[in-house]
């Protein structure tokens, strides 16, 4: 099976329903395709089946979820659910599974908005039952109202941090407290730029707002904590953590972490697009014009894929992105698509403005990001820091030579855990620049996918050919 659209929209999240309304709206033939069963993406997950009370920390989000949705099914744009993208090729071509069959999608732009993923943070003892992101135990909470066990702690830095601790405490539940591993000197940092994020000042407002939530529901915070480990016997039982140089020791059932996000680049990786490293916020991100275009013709993005912004500006690229798209499909031209921008763009501007304090902020605390020998950086291969830097040692100068060395990055997951970790590690080994080491290549399938979902694609073609 092959489809054919004007504009392919690959993400169900804040800027994808954006641009796939937007876009549906004036006249372009689109299509959204999303690996969820329903649209939302992870920020509004399953917005359209739950509810939140009115007053709770993320009401305002689910009622903005809410209408995103409802405006991208009003809009007219076709949805393919449940669809995942396993390759890109020139000229708009991109390959899609539902699980059971692969097909593809002809395109004439392609707009790429699949979001941020978690920083994987490799710890001691991280690997162990009963340790997990903060991500993923808040959308179980969405996805079904599941609260974590009192002795739960929160170990790591940013808003995420904050937002489901709230969360838990508006739902009635408990946990035992925040390790907040926000260096006390990001303060002083961040500070020269306070002015410019009062031009935003409703991030810094409900970040206050979380933050008092937290604190009258009775919850520990522990500041400025420096190393954090997970410690028991066959599951974890107790969370490790140094603060001011002192250590402590605490009972816990379950440790959530969570070191901020950063842009999913695993799919504009594999497109050959430029990325620059972000030497703030320690990841890489993708070098695109205010309008989403990238450096590959026909390949554009918008939100959190490219560089962190949030759900809110997310939106708002996505409805420029939308814009650029109809100029460049020749619905308009440039100076229609800037008029109907211009109240976009001013909306806009207060979201970017913020960003330099938050990313100043909650920049990733250093000694964080140089794990000790024995912890697994690849748990798809499982290889130990110690492995990696046994390979520098022996000569490795990069990642993808680091494969050949000791398979780390080829597992399962195809570096989207380990590879800023590795990244980390082979710069400082090497007392390199990590924008040199670089990171993964990235190459097709993106998604595991089997034979028997390959054959129907074969077949698929040879009945065209009549081969």
């Amino acid at each position: 099976m092959s489809k054919a659209c004007d504009l392919l929209v690959i993400g169900a999240g804040p800027a994808g329903m954006a641009a796939a309304a937007s876009a549906a709206g004036l006249g372009v033939s689109t299509l959204l395709v999303d690996e969820q069963p329903w649209p939302g993406g992870q920020i509004h997950r399953v917005v359209e089946h739950r509810s939140e009370q009115a007053g709770s920390a993320s009401h305002a989000d689910w009622v903005r979820g809410r209408a995103l949705a409802a405006a991208f099914r009003a809009s007219g744009a076709d949805y393919l659910p449940g669809t995942s993208v396993w390759r890109f090729d020139a000229g708009g071509r991109v390959y899609v599974t539902d699980g059971e069959t692969a097909s593809t999608i002809v395109a004439r732009r392609v707009l790429i908005a699949v979001g941020a993923m978690e920083r994987a943070v490799p710890l001691p003892g991280w690997t162990l039952p009963g340790v997990m992101t903060v991500g993923a135990a808040q959308i179980t909470y969405k996805t079904s109202a599941w609260l974590p066990p009192a002795e739960t702690w929160i170990a790591g830095s940013g808003p995420l941090v904050w937002l489901y601790a709230a969360q838990v405490a508006d739902a009635g539940g408990r946990i035992a407290g925040i390790l907040d591993t926000t260096p006390a000197r990001n303060y002083l940092r961040a500070l020269p730029h306070l002015a410019g994020a009062l031009g935003g000042a409703r991030y810094l407002e409900r970040g206050r707002s979380l933050q008092r939530r937290v604190r009258a529901a009775g919850f520990e915070v522990v500041h400025d904590v420096s190393d954090v480990a997970a410690q028991g016997d066959g599951r974890i039982e107790r969370v490790r953590y140094r603060t001011r140089g002192r250590w402590y020791e605490r009972s816990a059932t379950l440790l959530l972490l969570h070191h901020g996000v950063v842009p999913n680049v695993h799919a504009t990786r594999s497109l050959g697009a430029q990325h620059r490293w972000d030497v703030l916020q320690r990841c890489f991100v993708l070098c695109a014009d205010e309008w989403g275009n990238t450096d590959v013709a026909g390949y554009a993005v918008a939100g959190d894929c490219a560089r962190i912004v949030g759900a809110e500006a997310s939106v708002l690229q996505g409805r420029l992105a939308a814009l650029e798209a109809a100029r460049a499909l020749g619905v308009f031209d440039a100076a229609e698509r800037d008029r109907q921008a211009a109240p976009v763009l001013r909306e806009l501007g207060p979201h970017l403005r913020a960003r330099p304090f938050i990313d100043r902020l909650f920049s990733p605390r250093e000694s964080l990001l140089a794990p000790e020998d024995d912890v697994l950086v690849c748990r798809c291969e499982s290889v130990s820091a110690r492995g990696v830097r046994a390979a520098v040692a022996a000569g490795c100068v990069g990642p993808n030579q680091m494969k050949a060395y000791t398979r780390c990055g080829m597992g399962p997951c195809q570096g989207r855990m380990c590879g800023l970790a590795a990244a980390e590690l082979i710069a400082r080994e090497r007392q390199a620049d990590i924008a040199q080491v670089g990171t993964f290549n990235v190459r097709p399938p993106l998604k595991p996918i089997s034979l028997g979902e390959l054959a129907a694609l074969v077949e698929a073609a040879s009945e065209r050919t009549g081969s």
